[in-house]
């Protein structure tokens, strides 16, 4: 029996993109999260099994390529602490704008270069996967610099940014067009391009604070998308185009429900107005705002041993701290004593979308318990206890009542609605908005002061004792 290749081919394009979309689906719910990745992997593997049988090519730079980054993905995976995975997937961001940029960059040596042979449809496609996965690129390493700190993670802003983001934009646009006049000679403002790619990128991005990084990889992740997306409509491959459109699509979405969640508008995203709020009054202010009321391990042991109820509410210092096992392990003697136990979960807490589900789901903590913020804020005065653990801007109630402040109207976790609020933190140091929290002064909140996973482990040993 004759089978035509072509066929086979684009039959099996087919169900890669299927698995490709139900593996997307999946990732949507914190319990088939693992298996939609491992669907959507062997999709991906099977793309490029057939996309490089059909071409025919020398295979042994290929396998080469193939164990070396198969190796790289492993120690990744296996050596990156959670703190550090927001700056991993920021890295994955960048290194698939820069693919995007260097397939665009081939192609155009290899079919266009002193020759006249793409037509106006293609040089425009090419000219934006350029200049998107450059810009991917080179903002992807700029965000990685600040959540690894190696970098400052405060906004840089100087007169006339917005100037020179529209300049650089205009120049794109006559690049562009001189390039799809004569793409056969246009080799130099190829190269330009690229380099005004690069230079965008990091404008896009150097006026972001810390805090706002969540909103951030979400877009850098779309143009990723964006950016292969367009390169398969270069080199004229289906599976590149809807496995492109598929993450350029979902990362959209997945930015728009951020930027919901900090009370901030797209517009001011795509604009490099992010994070660049202006402060006042309480803004940037770290005065105390009264009394503080610590407690010791004891105290906090004999509240969270009386109470009916217990919700944690992660954040970043939980990462930090690495202590999810501890949480996990400490919720569970909570259940043993007949207390019901939850995770309330703000999209933003840490610093990647889902990095607070990502980092209690490697403790094994289940599923079920992890509750939404819409779902959690209706019922928060009927929870005893909420136990704060390394959380601060997302738990502050200036977000609903200080219009000075920066963080005015963005939604938050209502624990000062609880009974009884325990803030576990190190110090009364404020969070990445750089205001103090009125939440730490008041009369129904206790301090309890010292590293997360010290402080945890000694509720444990207070329980066992």
């Amino acid at each position: 029996m004759n089978i035509d290749l072509n066929l086979l081919i684009n039959f099996t394009y087919i169900l890669s993109a299927a698995l490709f979309i139900f593996g997307l689906k999946m990732l949507a719910s914190p319990a088939t999260a693992r298996r939609g990745n491992l669907i959507s992997s062997i999709g991906m593997l099977l793309a490029i099994v057939v996309a490089l049988l059909s071409q025919g090519i020398d295979y042994q730079y290929i396998a080469i390529g193939l164990i070396l980054g198969s190796l790289i993905g492993v120690m990744a995976a296996k050596m990156v602490a959670m703190t550090a995975m927001p700056e991993m997937v920021a890295i994955f961001n960048g290194f698939g704008g820069a693919a995007s940029l260097l397939l665009a960059w081939f192609e155009y040596h290899g079919k266009y270069q002193d020759h006249d042979e793409s037509s106006l449809f293609t040089s425009i496609i090419l000219i934006l996967t350029i200049f998107i996965g450059g810009m991917t690129f080179s903002g992807s390493m700029i965000a990685y610099g600040k959540l690894s700190e190696k970098i400052s993670s405060a906004p840089y802003l100087f007169a006339g940014q917005h100037i020179v983001n529209f300049l650089i934009i205009l120049a794109v646009l006559v690049l562009g067009a001189l390039f799809v006049m004569n793409p056969g000679q246009g080799n130099l403002y190829f190269l330009i391009l690229i380099g005004v790619a690069l230079v965008f990128g990091v404008m896009s991005v150097i006026p972001i604070g810390g805090a706002d990084m969540p909103v951030v990889i979400s877009l850098l992740n779309s143009y990723s998308g964006l950016a292969a997306c367009a390169a398969g409509f270069v080199i004229t491959n289906n599976i590149l185009i809807v496995a492109g459109a598929l993450v350029g699509a979902s990362g959209i979405i997945l930015t728009n429900i951020m930027c919901k969640a900090m009370n901030r508008s797209l517009a001011n995203v795509l604009f490099s107005g992010f994070g660049s709020v202006k402060t006042s009054g309480a803004a940037g202010s770290v005065v105390q705002q009264g009394e503080v009321k610590p407690a010791t391990a004891e105290d906090v042991y004999h509240i969270l041993e009386a109470a009916d109820t217990v919700t944690f509410v992660p954040g970043y210092g939980l990462a930090v701290a690495q202590a999810q096992h501890q949480v996990r392990e400490l919720g569970e003697i909570l259940e043993k004593n007949d207390t019901e136990v939850s995770y309330a979960i703000h999209p933003v807490a840490g610093r990647m979308p889902g990095h607070m589900n990502v980092l209690l789901a490697e403790a094994n903590v289940p599923y079920d318990q992890l509750i939404e913020m819409d779902e959690v804020n209706p019922n928060m005065e009927t929870i005893d206890v909420a136990v704060i653990i390394g959380a601060n801007d997302v738990v502050n109630p200036a977000a609903l009542n200080d219009e000075s402040s920066p963080i005015y109207g963005m939604p938050i976790i209502e624990v000062h609605r609880a009974k009884t609020v325990i803030v576990l933190k190190r110090s009364m140091n404020p969070g990445f908005a750089g205001i103090q929290n009125a939440l730490f002064f008041n009369d129904n909140t206790r301090m309890f002061f010292g590293d997360a996973k010290a402080s945890i482990t000694n509720l444990i040993a207070e329980f066992k004792g």
